[in-house]
């Protein structure tokens, strides 16, 4: 089984699957090896990549929150950020002037209209519904984000952590982006969930990734891979590391190690 990140991972900065990456994937499902999606993006927005290379197996989303069937929509596994954290984080943001926008039933929710949300609905490719705080404190929320500059989140992220624990998971897919879930909803918890669901070991995984919230699928699997463009904490405790999301690095994997 090999579990792919999407964002700066799958796709290359223009946003794009090449169709040499295309390709490789096909390749690789045509002897028998299973291939997802494990992105910290919602169902409905890594849908429409999967669609783009016809897989047709369960997808990893929201970083683990969401493992759902792509063929009938069956939803496989499932966890919500813990309610009395919801309601701390909004009172949280509405204090500190920070922009947080929650994940209901598959949906985008902001509570302003701003630049903000318009622009990470314009890169997931989904819409968006602005309510009040009172309408998503009282729902069970798959995913909170803040969006923010890196060194404001850095001020925070330390401070959740600190007072949060090991209660909920805290995680960044991209530096302006700190999220907050249900402490098992990592993607490596959903590469294993999967993994075993589909009788196969994690020694026979390989996982590939670029960012802070893939070090737990990296880990668990048997061969952890990091993209040339990956952070550096990710580099250190991958098992190879393969060329940049630029140049199709994805393909460079599956070539070497199924297709060789």
């Amino acid at each position: 089984m090999i579990t792919i990140d999407v964002d700066d991972t799958l796709l290359n900065d223009a946003g794009i699957v090449t169709e040499g990456t295309k390709q490789a994937i096909m390749q690789a499902m045509e002897r028998g090896v299973k291939v997802t999606l494990a992105t910290g993006r919602m169902y409905a927005s890594a849908v429409q990549v999967a669609q783009q290379m016809g897989l047709n197996v369960p997808l990893i989303t929201y970083q683990g929150s969401l493992v759902k069937n792509l063929i009938d929509g069956e939803t496989l596994y499932e966890r919500f950020v813990p309610q009395e954290i919801t309601e701390l984080l909004f009172d949280y943001a509405d204090k500190h002037q920070l922009h947080l926008q929650g994940y209901f039933q598959d949906r985008l929710y902001g509570t302003e209209d701003n630049d903000k949300i318009k622009r990470y609905a314009s890169i997931a490719k989904v819409p968006y519904t602005i309510e009040d705080a009172a309408f998503l404190r009282a729902k069970p929320l798959t995913k909170l984000l803040f969006f923010e500059e890196p060194d404001v989140l850095e001020i925070h992220e330390q401070h959740f952590k600190k007072v949060f624990g090991d209660r909920v998971y805290i995680t960044r897919s991209k530096p302006f982006f700190l999220e907050v879930l249900h402490r098992d909803a990592t993607k490596g918890h959903a590469v294993r969930f999967l993994a075993e669901r589909s009788g196969c070991s994690m020694s026979d995984v390989i996982a590939i990734g670029d960012s802070w919230n893939d070090h737990e699928m990296i880990e668990a699997a048997g061969l952890g891979v990091a993209m040339d463009n990956a952070i550096d904490s990710l580099k250190a405790i991958a098992d190879y590391i393969t060329r940049s999301n630029n140049d199709d690095g994805v393909k460079h994997v599956i070539e070497k190690f199924i297709l060789k």
